[in-house]
């Protein structure tokens, strides 16, 4: 871009997260000056703190600018480094890729990609993952268990999708559930603040008292982890009160499939008679009373307008003998009715008639949309409460239509990703899919940190010596940090990429610089919070030249595939092609999107209930294996998980809890900062002012009662280890609760010469205090949210 004395006004959007809140860039003589929100923009109503920081973030003394080169042994607490070209950057590293390759095949490098979700990753994860494909590695760490499995791909075993977003111009209720979008993603927080101001009714299920849970009709105070709990006793009052929409379960879900009482399989037609069909299923007649068969594949009954039972007992003779059978949404309802309000109370702590009233307010605030995120996801329990709180959402009817949870018209994209680059073979050896079959791994290769360092160190279920990274800080983010180093420290060879010298980037064998994201272009094809935002296409401009000899991500994958060659696969470094190539679909021109830096919007409408179809017998029913929504889940049961979501208390990150009331009598949950993305942004003198060091959210009668006082520096201390922080009384939080936040890392020189001393962050990473010993059986998620843990005055720390 052309250097100008004037200043110039750039519209495009910013991309340090999921938010992509549009917005105009301000540069003067070449400089980032400001970031102002763009109202025009479907995303731009307005812009957080770590948005409006991105001048201090771009122009940062701490950033990296040059690759460099380790110079110290592995393990040097304070590693030295060498500046070194791009061409030795990338020549040593493809080297010894290609070296570790050749010896112990690809499956020995893995790679780890930062979220796209709180990272600027997003401009370049198709490109990074198509050199990961290319290259043959079925392992990459992504955080995908710790941040949206569920939500996005468990979701998908209940209603053949991922939880779509609410339609929140048209929605009677909303309900947000460990989300908090006024922290981590203002237009979607905007538009519940609208639907809030048109009327719709409110409730908000969280441990904490903050953004719109103070604004809630309801306010359900969960205790961590018991989500699932919650979710089953919500529905026990529905389906006891008849509050549920009857006509949708019985017609578009697997409640009346007949299940075997003796195998707990759902009935099939081989079970009738010999010869059967064992892939239809059957269902009980009222009208006739007599078996229904369902087709599978066709999605449809054998009879139309039959009065289908979701409750009752029956029994069916069959080639075998008469077999006793109860229909799914009976033993579903089973299943809640043992989750009564009294019991949820003492489960959840959430009162027994705050539980009845949420109930109601669901059934009587007309379409209801629900939306979920890291609140119910980071618990060794998360899987099955997930599905409890799918099935939830199947009671009120609203999946799909008008004011609920919606799938979008979207912008039809090329993959670009590389799907396809990878033998399915090599796919098959990705750590941790014998042991999660329906997890991440399953996927994509998404495997957990544990899985890596188990390969790392133990070498199981195989050897691991080479990691890519692409600004994953996974000290920081993940548990077991002081393992993690352990594992770094043992590889042969590590490359990483980032935009600061993160904790887990001094573990590298070479550092390479990332620019920021207004140092570079982007595209994106769908801004996702409602209809607007997801027809709108857009090429981001570069703001700025890049600082130093920092390059994007995308730049470096395809630099990099060129040295290890993949030049074919790369559209011989032609990083345009690759973009034409994901907009042929749409028909969007790439320079009509770069003479448009403020985007384009596609005439893309929203169609309501499309599993219904246009009612003249082409219902293409919902994307699961029954075509419908599926109350009892036949794959879960056939990878060894309960079909349905029975409860199971948290693990609270031990597997023998004898001694916790004793030692360990409170629970640890965490949660985001809303002045930071993660690990990311301690350095930035305008939110280090905000949010200084790291604090630790105590009720005050629990401090009291350890002599703590509001501001006192105390250790919290965890059955795995422990960290110093500050204590900030919250007398909203339940007494047995405290809350942290992850992230640590980054001393601020700028408040030390403004007279600020904070205290130090060394100590302070709360990932180290937590360990792997009772993860999520499914997806395998870590228990960052509902762990063991007592907290002391810091003299009393032994």
């Amino acid at each position: 871009m052309a250097k100008s004395d004037s200043v110039q006004r750039i519209p495009g959007y910013c991309a340090l997260c999921i938010s992509s809140c549009g917005c105009i860039s301000v540069v003067e003589d070449g400089r980032l000056v400001a970031l102002e929100p763009d109202p025009s923009h479907p995303t731009g109503k307005a812009l957080c703190s770590k948005g409006r920081a991105a001048p201090e973030l771009v122009h940062h003394e701490g950033r990296l600018l040059y690759p460099l080169r380790r110079v110290s042994p592995k393990g040097d607490p304070e590693p030295k480094w060498q500046r070194i070209s791009w061409d030795e950057a990338l020549a040593t590293t493809a080297r010894e890729l290609k070296r570790l390759a050749d010896e112990q095949g690809s499956e020995s490098v893995a790679f780890s990609i930062a979220t796209t979700a709180g990272t600027s990753m997003q401009d370049g994860y198709p490109w990074v993952e198509r050199l990961r494909l290319a290259f043959g590695c079925p392992n990459v760490v992504v955080s995908m268990e710790l941040c949206n499995f569920t939500r996005d791909f468990l979701y998908a075993h209940t209603f053949g999708a991922g939880m779509p977003m609410a339609d929140l111009e048209h929605t009677g209720c909303v309900i947000l559930w460990g989300h908090n979008p006024s922290s981590t993603w203002l237009p979607h927080g905007a538009r519940v603040a609208a639907a809030r101001a048109r009327g719709a009714k409110l409730i908000v299920v969280d441990p904490r008292r903050v953004g719109f849970a103070s604004k809630a009709d309801q306010w359900l105070r969960v205790r961590p982890g018991s989500d699932g709990a919650l979710a089953l006793g919500i529905a026990a009052v529905m389906i006891g009160e008849d509050l549920f929409d009857r006509n949708f379960v019985r017609d578009w879900s697997s409640g009346p499939f007949l299940v075997r009482e003796d195998t707990g399989d759902l009935l099939s037609g081989a079970d009738l008679s010999e010869g059967g069909d064992s892939a239809l299923r059957v269902a009980w007649d009222q009208a006739s009373n007599t078996p229904l068969l369902y087709d599978m594949a066709a999605g449809s009954y054998a009879r139309a307008g039959a009065d289908l039972a979701l409750t009752g007992e029956f029994s069916l003779p069959g080639p075998n003998g008469v077999t006793q059978c109860r229909p799914a949404f009976d033993l579903y309802a089973d299943l809640c009715r043992r989750y009564t309000p009294e019991r949820v109370e003492e489960l959840t702590w959430i009162p027994a008639d705050q539980v009845r009233e949420t109930a109601r307010l669901m059934a009587s605030s007309g379409p209801v949309s629900m939306f979920s995120w890291a609140g119910v996801e980071q618990h060794s329990n998360s899987g099955q409460n997930s599905r409890a709180m799918a099935l939830l959402y199947a009671l009120t009817g609203c999946f799909d239509a008008k004011g609920g949870n919606v799938l979008f018209s979207k912008v039809p994209v090329g993959d670009v990703t590389g799907s396809g680059l990878m033998a399915e073979e090599q796919g098959q050896k990705t750590i941790g899919l014998g042991q999660r079959p329906l997890g991440p791994e399953a996927i994509n290769g998404w495997i957990t940190t544990d899985s890596l360092y188990c390969a790392i160190l133990e070498q199981k279920p195989y050897a691991v010596k080479g990691l890519v990274g692409f600004g994953g800080n996974i000290l920081m983010s993940h548990s077991d940090g002081v393992r993690g180093a352990k594992a770094l420290d043992a590889l042969e060879f590590m490359v990483h990429a980032d935009m600061f010298m993160s904790p887990t980037a001094q573990h590298a064998d070479i550092v390479l610089p990332v620019n920021t994201p207004w140092e570079r272009e982007g595209m994106r094809t769908d801004f996702v919070v409602s209809q607007e935002a997801s027809r709108h296409v857009q090429m981001r401009t570069a703001m700025i030249e890049s600082r130093g000899e920092s390059r994007s991500d995308a730049w470096i994958a395809f630099a990099l595939a060129g040295h290890l060659g993949y030049s074919e696969q790369f559209w011989h470094g032609d990083i345009d092609a690759g973009y034409r190539e994901k907009l042929k679909p749409n028909g969007v021109d790439l320079e009509e999107l770069r003479n448009n830096p403020g985007g384009v919007q596609l005439p893309l409408q929203t169609i309501y209930k499309k599993y219904a179809g246009s009612g003249r017998g082409d219902a293409p029913g919902f994307n699961t294996p029954s075509k419908k929504v599926e109350i009892y889940c036949e794959t879960f049961m056939r990878h060894g998980y309960a079909p349905l979501p029975e409860y199971v208390e948290p693990g609270m990150g031990v597997a023998d809890k004898s001694d916790l009331a004793e030692n360990f009598p409170l629970i640890l949950t965490s949660a985001k900062s809303p002045q930071y993305l993660g690990s990311q942004g301690r350095a930035i003198a305008a939110l280090r002012r905000i949010e200084p060091e790291p604090r630790l959210e105590i009720h005050p009668d629990t401090a009291a009662a350890r002599g703590i006082q509001n501001g006192d520096k105390v250790a919290l201390v965890t059955p795995h280890g422990e960290l110093r922080v500050i204590a900030k009384f919250s007398p909203n939080l339940h007494p047995n609760i405290v809350v942290g936040i992850h992230g640590w890392w980054q001393e601020n020189r700028a408040l030390s010469l403004a007279g600020y001393d904070p205290l130090s962050v060394e100590g302070a990473n709360l990932n180290a205090a937590f360990a792997n010993e009772t993860i999520d059986p499914i997806g395998g998620a870590a228990p960052h949210k509902s762990y063991a843990c007592q907290v002391k005055v810091l003299d009393q720390v032994s």
